[in-house]
This record gives structure tokens, sequence and C-alpha cells, in this order.
């Protein structure tokens, strides 16, 4: 339990980890906005601390994880009016998909999965101890906002100063605040809105402001300070610190220990994010990939780092995962549980504990494997197979897996018809008309802006040693290698 070391974005270095309560951890995650499908990059923060969840419990750790979902916000009331259902209704159904996805992707269920609609009082009450002390104000159009240079702290986290700063993107700058930088704790209730999102409060009727509603629901599950607060990069600023400011200014209290962010996911340079348009969702990932293949792309990188979405990384990462699947099949493991004490245990800790290493933790798997594959010991199975548990890889059935992951390519009679399912068979020999099929499939994926399926018909095609030629009017050659 000792030897962790967590990268700290308070401090901008790793430190070691010393948890408030001897042997116990409590983690909150900033989660979901649940009115829309969950895409790669929201994938990638789920991953992130499905792993540090699970490293902390393999280490010896009580934890108590909470990640919790936000039901209610301004794209939640405006989606629901647009589908002309209630929030609920919108809520609840993207919560269902959102844990069929956690589920196909192997993310334990957190202890705690509080929901925003739950916290409202809690809220309230946090409110009202700002105001108390001249942090919070009602201002001339209803709203309360929080008085961002009455707290001293305000920028530890981001390293942002006051004087430097501009109005974010989710602030509006509106007569109604004193300065610019203010945000709304308590957004007064507008007569356009659903009556299930306006609640009772000494300013009147109204809804939870976004940043609020984590202050809320972390310290009322975890206490006014717990051990590690995380979520993505983008949240560092303004919410996270703006979750700094509410809590700490109405506890006095040090929020979290320890602030961990997960990098983006970028897709040609830049992020993913569906205001940019340039997310593919899990579930049409999934329809291409084998959900253990998705995870093991993701966990091939550090999780602090950038990661390059392609198909052609993720039919990379396919191979690497069938490379180890291949290296078991056929082999048992000797039955006796993981020893910690073995090297390659101790290197895969090692790696762990450094910032939760996972590229080094996953390159030890592949070194049983060549292991594995020269001695065929049951002992380096039973090692390979205990580490890639904990981190949620290699739990199947070798021969199930290799079976799902070869793709079998369909020629339909009718022209231009091709189609990728998965099964145990593959072309051999890739005949012209086959070739063309696939060419066509590709260009009607790229007109259909499903680069995905692109993406992926070309890698299949080259690794058969098929070389296409593009122009940006499209394929216009293609030659075998």
């Amino acid at each position: 339990m000792s030897n962790l070391k967590i990268f700290n974005t308070l401090a901008r270095e790793k430190q070691s980890f010393k948890p408030i309560d001897a042997g116990k951890v409590r983690m909150y995650v900033c989660g979901m906005t649940v009115y829309d499908y969950c895409h790669v990059g929201h994938g990638r923060m789920l991953m992130a601390f499905d792993v540090i969840y699970r490293w902390l419990k393999a280490s010896g750790y009580d934890v108590r994880y909470a990640r919790n979902i936000t039901d209610i916000d301004d794209k939640i009331i405006k989606r629901a009016v647009e589908n002309g259902e209630t929030i609920g209704q919108l809520t609840g159904r993207f919560i269902k998909y959102m844990d069929e996805d956690c589920e196909a992707l192997g993310i334990l269920d957190p202890t705690d999965v509080p929901k925003a609609t739950q916290y409202v009082p809690q809220m309230l009450g946090i409110i009202e101890k700002l105001e108390a002390k001249d942090l919070a104000y009602k201002a001339a159009d209803g709203d309360v906002n929080y008085a961002v240079r009455q707290f001293e702290g305000y920028g530890k986290l981001s390293g942002k100063s006051l004087d430097d700063l501009r109005a974010g993107e989710r602030v509006d700058v509106n007569t109604g605040k004193r300065d610019p930088l203010d945000f709304v704790l308590w957004k007064a209730a507008k007569e356009s809105e659903p009556e299930e999102v306006k609640w009772d409060s000494k300013w009147g009727k109204g809804r939870p402001g976004w940043h609020i509603e984590c202050s809320a629901m972390s310290c009322s599950l975890l206490g006014e300070t717990f051990d590690i607060h995380g979520g993505g990069a983008d949240l560092q600023f303004p919410h996270h610190e703006n979750e700094i400011a509410q809590s700490e200014g109405a506890s006095g209290k040090t929020l979290a220990n320890y602030w961990v962010h997960n990098g983006f996911v970028r897709v040609d340079g830049e992020k993913m994010s569906k205001s940019l348009g340039n997310f593919f969702t899990i579930r049409e990932v999934l329809k291409m990939f084998d959900a253990e293949v998705v995870r093991f792309f993701i966990l091939r990188a550090h999780y602090r780092s950038p990661l390059n979405y392609s198909d052609v990384h993720l039919d990379d990462a396919r191979g690497a995962l069938t490379r180890l699947y291949t290296a078991l099949d056929g082999v048992e493991g000797d039955g006796q549980p993981l020893d910690w004490n073995e090297d390659n245990a101790k290197r895969f800790a090692e790696a762990m504990d450094d910032d939760f290493n996972t590229p080094i933790a996953v390159s030890v798997l592949f070194d049983l494997a060549s292991e594995v594959n020269k001695t065929k010991s049951p002992a380096a199975v039973r090692q390979m197979k205990g580490l890639a548990a904990v981190l949620g890889l290699l739990e199947r059935v070798p021969r199930e897996f290799l079976r799902a992951v070869r793709p079998t390519y369909v020629l339909k009679a009718e022209a231009g018809k091709f189609e990728i399912t998965g099964g145990e068979a593959t072309i051999t020999h890739w005949t012209e008309d086959a070739i063309e099929a696939a060419i066509a499939s590709r260009a009607a994926a790229k007109k259909s802006r499903d680069f995905a399926t692109a993406d992926k018909v070309r890698a299949d095609l080259l690794a058969a040693g098929i070389v296409l030629e593009d122009k940006p009017d499209g394929t216009t050659n293609w030659r075998r290698a």
C-alpha cells in the first residue's frame, strides 16, 4: 500500500499516496451528463478510473468509489423538450445505455452512483453557507452567483490568475453578475422550462447550476475532505476549479488531497467531442470491434497521455490482443493463486504503482506470453492470466475470443455490397471482384461520413497486402504490395 505514487494535478507532480484513513480510500469522479450516447472519449474516462479503482483494490485498499450522474442541466432540458418527453424518460433511457456500454467494456460498477436530482437539498445547504460568508449573492435576474474574487484560493488547481481569466465557455456574462468570472449556483426558474426542473428555495423557484451538483454529491457521500477527485482533463477548469471554490468556501476544509485527470482522445489532432462533431459512440465502435479489443486499445496508452483514435490503431490492438490469447490457447495454468513475489508480478506492480502505468504493465503480459510460447509453462500461464485480470483482460476462453475477432468478408450478389462479419473463416485470396466491392463499400461509408467503417476496410485490405491509392476525388487505383 505504501509504494503507490499518483500525479497530483494540484501539486503538478507525482506524490506518494497517503490516504486519510489507513487502508481506506475515498474517491469521487465526475461522471456522465445523460442526454446522449457515450462516445469513445467518455469511455476513456470511465476506463481510466476503472483501472485506478481495480488497482487500489488489488493493492489491498477498502475503496469507496463514487461516480456521479448529472441528470439535470441545460442540455438535458433542451433535448427533452425537443423530443417531447419528460426529463426522467430521457435520462433514464441514456443511463440504461451508459450501463450497457460499461458492462460491455468490463467497467466495474462504482460503490456509489449518485444522481444530481437526489441531492438538491444538500446543494441548497451549501449555497446558504456561501451566502452567509459573502461568497454568494442573489443577482438582479434572480440567479444566485458565486463571488469568485471573494475566494482567495481561486485558480490554484488550474494555475490561472484571476486577472488573466476571461469568462469561460459555460459562463453567461450578464448584467446580473458583479464580475464576469462569477458563476451561477442557483438558476431562477423560467416560464418556458418544465415544472419538473423547478425546486423551491429561499431565493424562489429554480434549479441548481452544474458546478454545485458535484460539491453536494461528493461531500455528502465522502465527507468534506476525501482522498482522490478525478475526471477528464477538460473539467480541470472551470468545473473542478469551481468545485474547490464552492466546497472549500463553505467548509473551510481541503476538498480533495489528490486531483487526477485523464487525457483526451484525439481524432486528426483534435479533441474528440460532441461539439466538434468528430466523435464515435461506444456503440458504433463495438459494432466494428470486439469490446475487449477496445478496452485493450485504451489501456495501451497511459491514462494521462493523449490517445489517438483510428481504426488502424484499433486493428493493431486487435492483433496484439490476439497474440496474447493465442499464447494461452490450449495451455492451462497450474491452479495456484497469483504470487506477487514473482519477478514478473513485481515488475507489473511497480508499473501500476508508478501513477498507474498500464503500458508498462501490458508489456509484462507480452513477456509472459513469450515465455508461454517457448515453454508452455503452467506457472507462466497462471501469472499471465492473474496479472491480466487486474486490468480486466484475458478472462475469456482463448478459442472463443479468437473465433470472435477473426473477420469474415462476404461479397453479396448485388453490385457494390460488401459485408464484414465475425467468424472463423477468413479470405485467404482476394479476387479482383472482392477488392472492387470493398473499395465501393469504403467509398459509400466515406460519403455517409462513417469514417470508422471506411478506415476499417482500408486497414483490412492493407493487412491482406492490398494498397489503395487515394486522391481527393476518391480511390483511383489499387495494387498488391
